[in-house]
C-alpha cells in the first residue's frame, strides 16, 4: 500500500522534514535456509517485507498485514529477531520526504498464500541464498537484519551502545 492517510496527514503538516516512524520486518526462510526479500518500488533495491505500524496497531499485527501486503504470503510470527535503528534505518523518498525509522524484526513460519508482489510497493519476491546476498543491490539496514536473523541466537539482537552521559566516570559510580 502506498502512504496511508496518516502519514498523507502528517506529512501535509510537517512537509519533507525527518519523521521517527515504528516498523516493523519480516524475515522468512525456506527449506534451505533461503531468506525471502522483496523488490522495493521505491529505489528498486531488495529488502526485507515490512512496514509502518499504523497508529493503534500492533507490531505483530502490522507484521502480518505488511508480510501479507507485500507478498501475498500468511504467516504466523515465531519470535523477535532484533529491534534496530540509527544511522541504517533512515533514507529519503523520491519526493523527498525524509524517514528514519525503528524497526522490531520478526521470524515467521507461512501458513498460506501465493507468493506474489502487491505491483505497488513491491515489483518481485524470491528467495536468496546467503551467498547470493552480495551480489545483490539492497537497502543499508537489510544486512543489519539478516545478520541477526541468520545467526539463530536465543535472544533477540540490538546494537550495541555506543552513548555515555558526557561527564560520568566509573569512578563516581557509588
Amino acid at each position: 500500500m502506498p502512504m496511508s492517510d496518516y502519514m498523507r496527514d502528517l506529512r501535509a503538516k510537517l512537509g519533507t522534514t525527518v519523521v521517527e516512524i515504528p516498523t516493523v520486518s519480516v524475515l522468512t526462510f525456506d527449506d534451505q535456509r533461503r531468506v525471502l526479500l522483496v523488490r522495493h518500488a521505491e529505489g528498486n533495491d531488495w529488502t526485507t517485507p515490512g512496514g509502518m505500524i499504523e497508529p493503534y496497531e500492533t507490531p505483530s499485527n502490522a507484521a502480518v498485514r505488511e508480510m501479507w501486503e507485500e507478498t501475498g504470503l500468511h504467516v504466523a510470527l515465531t519470535h523477535i529477531v532484533g529491534v534496530f535503528g540509527g544511522d541504517l534505518c533512515a533514507s529519503t523518498y523520491s519526493n523527498g520526504d525524509k524517514v528514519s525509522w525503528v524497526s522490531t524484526v520478526f521470524a515467521a513460519d507461512i501458513l498460506g498464500g501465493t507468493l506474489k508482489p502487491d505491483g505497488e510497493e513491491t515489483l518481485a519476491v524470491r528467495y536468496f541464498d546467503r551467498t547470493e546476498l552480495d551480489a545483490v543491490r539492497c537497502k543499508p539496514h537489510v544486512r543489519l537484519f539478516l545478520d541477526a536473523g541468520y545467526s539463530r541466537q536465543p535472544r533477540a539482537h540490538f546494537q550495541q551502545t555506543t552513548w555515555a552521559p558526557p561527564s560520568l566516570h566509573t569512578s563516581n559510580i557509588q
